[in-house]
């Protein structure tokens, strides 16, 4: 779930800081710039694991800050293909169920992916898990904050980087798109939902 990826990022520490020893000025300003931030085609950047190597610090005409060239290693957030994850149900909608691990909340099992056969609910915006037993079928409901357990089956990264003012045709209120989204699957051999079978 967690890996810990090698970096290189040129640090600007401002004059304020430089009473800190060097590493723990650098490793706040990393931990400012990437911390809970999407990295493109790399993962959600949680904090820093270590500083392997600084390099000469320089100060550029006009500008006080310290200006350092940095190795460095960062934990970050990719889980891997077919990992398997447990998290609780957001919400639901046409589109499928929307699951968060609490510090990310961008996942989706689509309709397809669901244990099935499963329905949506329009009056109760649920889905609903239709299960089959000896005595009948019964509606298990995926309801909002219940745990359920996905696997990872794909990953999407959208680069989200302003690429210039917004066109006369945009609008502002447009739903701005996630940046890191994973797409999951809750089908067996990956069932089920804690408030109906206990996780082991």
């Amino acid at each position: 779930m967690f890996v810990v990826i090698e970096m290189v990022d040129t640090v600007r520490t401002p004059p304020w800081q430089f009473q800190q020893k060097l590493n723990d000025a650098i490793a706040e300003q990393l931990n400012k710039k990437l911390a809970n931030k999407v990295v493109y085609n790399v993962g959600l950047c949680i904090c820093l694991y270590d500083i392997t190597k600084l390099e000469d610090s320089f100060i550029f005409p006009g500008d006080g800050a310290s200006h350092t060239k940095v190795h460095f290693r960062y934990v970050v957030f990719r889980p891997f293909l077919d990992e398997i994850l447990v998290g609780k149900i957001k919400g639901c909608s046409q589109e499928g169920v929307y699951v968060t691990l609490g510090f990310f909340d961008d996942i989706l099992i689509p309709p397809e992916s669901l244990q099935q056969p499963a329905k949506f609910d329009d009056s109760e915006q649920v889905w609903v898990w239709e299960y089959e037993t000896e005595e009948g079928a019964h509606d298990l409901y995926m309801d909002q904050g219940e745990d359920v357990r996905f696997r990872v089956v794909d990953e999407a990264f959208i680069d989200t980087s302003p690429s210039g003012p917004l066109s006369s045709e945009a609008s502002p209120d447009e739903k701005k798109e996630a940046p890191y989204t994973l797409i999951v699957s809750a089908d067996p051999p990956t069932p089920n939902y804690s408030s109906h079978e206990p996780l082991p």
